[in-house]
């Protein structure tokens, strides 16, 4: 039997698409998998690999927050992105538009873990599994 859901896409509008293409290509590295131009619109899909979906109560979210940002302070949806190298990732994503929320903090499970906001808002959790706090 087929599982009941193949793949996970979300859409993020955004007023400046190039400052945000900019910031999810060059900062992250990610090449498009697809680009389509429809009506004079612009769109780009990027392929982030596996995806889970995370629901969580106001409670969790505030643990979360304060674990990550010291303060509740994501709205309804925030990514978390698996990165290779916390560190680097922030200082790349930083170059093209991010604001640092909270410097890397060591999770209690063992986690490397930062919060930055992309050029539109969204908040984005970079983690590193199993990294040490150099």
């Amino acid at each position: 039997m087929a599982a009941p859901v193949l793949e996970l896409r979300v859409a993020l509008t955004t007023a400046d698409y190039d400052r945000l293409v900019r910031f999810y290509t060059t900062g992250l590295g990610l090449e498009p998998a697809a680009i389509w131009n429809n009506d004079g619109g612009r769109a780009l899909m990027l392929d982030l690999g596996r995806a889970t979906l995370e629901l969580f109560d106001e409670r969790q979210a505030e643990v979360i927050d304060t674990l990550e940002a010291g303060a509740r302070v994501s709205g309804p949806v925030r990514f978390a992105l698996q990165v290779p190298d916390v560190r680097a990732a922030i200082d790349r994503l930083v170059e093209h538009g991010a604001t640092l929320v909270h410097e890397p903090v060591l999770t209690p499970w063992g986690d490397l873990n930062a919060r930055v906001a992309d050029p539109d808002g969204m908040q984005v959790t970079l983690y590193q599994p199993g990294a040490s706090h150099d």
